[in-house]
């Protein structure tokens, strides 16, 4: 599985706005659907709630393409 470190100078960053931030995922529409169809585990659990606020610790699953993205603040 590849490991990605995604650094955000926020908060927190919301789920699809990651995916699209971390290059998994090209446009938005394309994030929703990932998040929607259950294609997306946040800190281990299937999330199904795009919006979802992610801050620095969580870690961001997409098992499908074998990546993990582990978010940190700067």
């Amino acid at each position: 599985m590849e490991h990605r470190i995604i650094e955000i100078e926020t908060e927190f960053i919301k789920l699809d706005s990651l995916l699209k931030f971390a290059g998994i995922a090209a446009v938005g529409g394309e994030a929703k659907f990932m998040v929607t169809s259950g294609a997306v585990l946040v800190n281990g659990e299937v999330c199904t709630m795009r919006g979802k606020k992610i801050r620095p610790g969580d870690v961001v699953t997409i098992p499908c393409d074998s990546i993990a993205l582990e978010v940190r603040g700067k």
